[in-house]
């Protein structure tokens, strides 16, 4: 019997299309003897409710809830995600083991040349609590509105003056074929980007052995290296999208170093810490620098955003 085409699930953004397309050529080009792969379009949650923040409706794993469980049941056989929207814990049976390169992993500030360019009080339009607590931590003047939507309609309300500025991923937008609209890219040193950031992941069944040799060509082992640091973090800090978080891992030679950072909803409190060690322990080292940083922050930090 011949063989059948692998079923890739995704979303329907644009953003979303580009990197499940992205991924589908890149199997195509790895396995040309087989089917070229079919993309599955699935409607999320959170494409759908676009009025209110994450937090308030169930958490980023509205973008990926019914994508894996299309996965769990058996009707996509892969499923491509911005690994920055991905939530901390997977469903039991299910993996994330091949990364894409990872793309530039910094925000952009659209609307001025710089943070400290902003006018006073200027409107600043954000879903992210992570971008809004780092912008009110170094600028408690200005204003944050709620604006979410896909990364056309972000840019058209800040064309049309619906807000003075707002921060999108780079990544996303070199994706879309938008980097003219790329405004000024913010140093990580001073404006930590979402925990894997940049990076696209491929999730699969994690007993499907087919997929994983299909997948198994695509996967780069750097950024798997720093998504693992990240995350490891990331669970560390039992971190949701009520918890304004950043990390980025980097790596020179074999060594890792991660850099991460939380701080109060209101930019107050705000901690950061690094660690350097081997690439070997990179889950070791996000687990250390995420420990650190929820006993800098101390119990009341956790306790005020349950």
């Amino acid at each position: 019997m011949a063989p059948q085409p692998l079923r890739i699930g995704t979303r329907g953004s644009p953003l979303a299309l580009a990197q499940s397309n992205q991924v589908r050529d890149l199997l195509i080009a790895a396995h040309p003897d087989l089917p070229a792969p079919e993309l599955t379009i699935i409607k999320t949650t959170g494409d759908q409710v676009t009025d209110r923040p994450l937090a308030d409706v169930g958490g980023k794993g509205l973008f990926t809830k019914e994508i894996e469980q299309a996965l769990l049941d058996g009707a996509v056989d892969i499923a491509v995600h911005s690994m920055k929207d991905v939530e901390t814990w997977l469903p039991e049976g299910l993996t994330v083991d091949c990364f894409l390169p990872r793309e530039d992993s910094r925000d952009t500030l659209l609307g001025a040349s710089s943070i400290g360019a902003l006018a006073e009080g200027a409107l600043v339009g954000t879903a992210s609590m992570r971008r809004s607590a780092q912008l009110l931590a170094v600028r408690p003047d200005l204003k944050i509105t709620l604006m979410r939507g896909n990364v056309g309609t972000r840019l058209q309300k800040l064309a049309a003056g619906e807000v003075d500025a707002t921060l999108l991923a780079v990544a996303g937008l070199k994706r879309l074929g938008l980097a003219d609209a790329i405004g000024t890219r913010l140093d990580p040193g001073e404006f930590l980007p979402a925990v894997a950031q940049g990076a696209v992941g491929i999730e699969r069944r994690a007993d499907d052995g087919p997929a994983a040799a299909l997948l198994a060509s695509l996967n780069d082992s750097r950024t798997a290296l720093c998504v693992t640091a990240e995350r490891a973090m990331l669970a560390a800090l039992d971190g949701t999208c009520r918890t304004p978080i950043g990390g980025l891992a980097t790596l020179d030679g074999d060594q890792l170093t991660l850099d991460g950072l939380l701080v109060w909803p209101d930019g107050s409190g705000l901690q950061r810490f690094q660690q350097t060690g081997d690439v070997a322990d990179a889950a070791r080292i996000g687990a250390l620098v995420g420990q650190e940083l929820r006993q800098r922050a101390g119990s009341k930090f956790f306790e005020s955003l349950v």
